[in-house]
């Protein structure tokens, strides 16, 4: 897969989507930017970015997923596999559900998806230097481009929705004593059920991510 690298960009997330729309861009490929001006977080929120941060997003074909992966709980695919490279490298970095990073009680980044014909764009934003106040910055010492050259490695091998899950299923637990948000509804998600889809089952509903 090509990783195309800026010095800066107002959202990578933006500019693949814009440029698949276009057909100017074709998936398979990575778009990675050193500083990112306009991130874009979940639920339309800002995503502040500072340079040696990790802003980069990610194409797809539909085609090229795993057949068991459901695309509603493709943010927590994407995302898990970064957060298992990242401990592998020694970092304590945990993932709250369904695509938030986390160290401790405190925010790192998080993982949004969107859908663009029959491409998977998956945006990653990771405090890799520095963070804003009340978030916190990675535990490690690496680059965005180290990062992003791990990730696109192990990426590529496509792991199956069941090896992930088999991962995540334990550490759910640590999502626990922390709320989620969808849509307009914030609950405790110590009072919800992890399904094997990705899926949640609380107060008799099934929610997905839809991130």
């Amino acid at each position: 897969m090509e990783i195309h690298w800026f010095d800066e960009l107002a959202s990578t997330q933006t500019y693949v989507i814009e440029g698949l729309k276009s057909k100017a861009l074709n998936s398979p490929f990575c778009v990675g930017a050193s500083l990112q001006t306009q991130g874009r977080g979940s639920r339309g929120n800002e995503w502040i970015g500072e340079k040696g941060n990790l802003f980069i997003s990610v194409a797809i074909n539909r085609s090229q997923l795993p057949d068991d992966l459901k695309l509603e709980s493709s943010s927590l695919y994407f995302a898990f596999i970064l957060k298992e490279i990242l401990s592998t490298l020694g970092s304590k970095v945990w993932l709250k559900w369904p695509n938030d990073f986390y160290l401790d009680a405190q925010k790192m980044g998080g993982v949004i998806t969107n859908l663009v014909g029959d491409s998977l764009v998956c945006g990653i934003g990771l405090n890799l230097s520095s963070a804003p106040l009340n978030f916190s910055k990675m535990d490690i010492k690496i680059t965005a481009q180290e990062v992003t050259n791990n990730y696109i490695r192990e990426l590529e091998k496509f792991p199956s929705w069941k090896q992930i899950f088999s991962k995540f299923e334990l550490e759910f637990l640590r999502s626990k004593s922390f709320v989620a948000h969808v849509g307009e509804m914030v609950f405790r998600l110590g009072d919800a059920v992890l399904l094997e889809d990705g899926s949640l089952e609380h107060n008799g509903q099934r929610i997905f991510s839809l991130r």
